[in-house]
């Protein structure tokens, strides 16, 4: 059940959040919230895998 919720989380992230990787961000030079998007993706990605 919680593996399920996090994958439609992924989907909606996927859809929702912009890309940083795509776009070629350097972390050390990101924005609180740059940096706040990409760990709850990062968050959400590694639950749904597990």
């Amino acid at each position: 059940m919680k593996k399920q919720a996090f994958k439609i989380l992924a989907k909606v992230n996927k859809a929702v959040l912009p890309s940083y990787t795509r776009k070629r961000l350097d972390l050390s030079k990101a924005t609180k919230l740059q940096m706040a998007v990409f760990g709850w993706k990062l968050y959400v990605t590694k639950n749904a895998l597990d």
